[in-house]
């Protein structure tokens, strides 16, 4: 079975709160968004870094954030 992960945007502390004690089983994780911004700002100032440099998120969330204060994925 697959877990899910309810993502809620920080702008909504008390629909995560209720998300949390609806939701959150052993098949939801409920989540508060903590992105703060993108961290690299450009490839060109990174260098030799080791770190994988492709993004490893499959789906832009922000969207579903801004719209209805929560997004859900599959992890």
């Amino acid at each position: 079975m697959a877990r899910l992960l309810l993502i809620v945007s920080r702008t909504e502390p008390s629909r995560f709160t209720y998300l949390k004690h609806v939701f959150g089983t052993e098949t939801v994780d409920v989540l508060l968004d903590r992105r703060m911004e993108e961290r690299r700002q450009s490839l060109e100032r990174v260098g030799s870094d080791r770190r994988r440099l492709t993004e490893r998120r499959q789906r832009d969330l922000t969207k579903d954030l801004q719209t209805y204060g929560w997004a859900l994925v599959r992890h």
